[in-house]
């Protein structure tokens, strides 16, 4: 990752619908949004999914069919081969490939990709077994932390530096979809960095792209954003995610404001020294002042352009006798003074 600017991740995830081709789509499209990595899902689904486990309300909400998690899921496992294709085609036209394991063959199926760095989603925050498996890979981190506590949080931390791995990112995250705005808790990432001392980002899961700026301005160094081709297409996960469209608008009002963060340094700008000159005032005659008199309270007046003296030494130059006639609006210098 480069630490200069945000990385946005495109979250593919199981939204290319179990389709090569669909996901190869998905893969040109967060290129040309010019995100900085496209992340898919990468599970056994019958060694990471019971077949008693039930769909959680949100996905039978979005697909409106109520089946088993198994049953759900099994339509979107990709094989190895698939992974390639799809690694290899985002290597490519120059796009990170990522993905989220689930299970411990998933990180060797990873690992046998050749990613270089491993994403944790936020129900694998307490599989620690998981997490041991993952940082002994040596590689780059980014967690989420949805559905967690602190207490949780810090005990998948020590899991990971147990194995001597200390690149990780934390990502504050609401794990519902969409979540409630009043449950977003943007900032969380503060509390995280100060207690953790690791770089934090946003997973977003909220309707349109506002929470993901308002990130990057709260500070968050990595953003993850769902999309997909369509939002009328059938899965759990279409109707929170971008369009085409609307992913190339988020990186480019996130990257806008990246640009407007700036520094901590007050500054004038090169374009603000013109402006400046037009938008301030200067000290000039309010009526025709006669040389040899003195300049009274009456005999000025505050007006544009700013390219004489300022308002601010209008106490330096009251009592003052002038050197000169001085017409009407004429800018009062220290020149025109005796």
């Amino acid at each position: 990752m480069n630490n200069k600017k945000v990385y946005i991740i495109a979250e593919a995830g199981v939204n290319h619908n179990g389709c090569v081709d669909t996901a190869l789509k998905m893969i040109r499209v967060a290129k040309d949004a010019g995100v900085d990595a496209v992340k898919f899902q990468t599970f056994n689904a019958t060694k990471s999914i019971s077949k008693l486990a039930k769909m959680a309300k949100y996905q039978i909400k979005n697909t409106g069919k109520i089946e088993s998690q198994l049953d759900m899921v099994k339509k979107y496992e990709l094989t190895f081969e698939e992974h390639l294709i799809l690694k290899k085609y985002a290597d490519e036209i120059g796009i990170e490939f990522l993905s989220s394991p689930f299970d411990m063959e998933s990180v060797e199926l990873l690992e046998k990709l050749g990613v270089s760095m491993y994403k944790i989603a936020s129900g694998e925050i307490v599989n620690h077994p998981l997490l041991r498996l993952i940082a002994k890979k040596n590689k780059p981190i980014i967690m989420s932390t949805g559905m967690s506590t602190i207490g949780e949080i810090e005990e998948a931390i020590n899991v990971i530096e147990k194995e001597q791995n200390y690149s990780i990112t934390l990502l504050q995250c609401t794990s519902n979809y969409p979540p409630k705005y009043e449950n977003v808790n943007l900032n969380v990432m503060s509390t995280l960095a100060q207690s953790f001392q690791y770089p934090v980002g946003y997973s977003d899961h909220t309707i349109g792209d506002e929470i993901a700026i308002a990130a990057v301005a709260l500070g968050a160094k990595v953003i993850e954003k769902h999309f997909t081709l369509d939002k009328k297409m059938e899965g759990p996960d279409h109707l929170v995610s971008l369009e085409p469209t609307e992913l190339s608008k988020m990186v480019q009002h996130i990257r806008n404001v990246e640009l407007a963060m700036g520094n901590y340094k007050k500054t004038i700008t090169d374009d603000e020294i013109e402006i400046r000159l037009a938008a301030r005032k200067s000290i000039v005659a309010s009526k025709k002042i006669i040389k040899g008199s003195f300049i009274s309270l009456d005999d000025i007046t505050l007006k544009r352009p700013g390219t004489g003296l300022l308002p601010k030494y209008i106490d330096n130059i009251i009592g003052r006798k002038v050197s000169r006639n001085i017409e009407p609006d004429e800018l009062i210098t220290y020149k025109d003074l005796v």
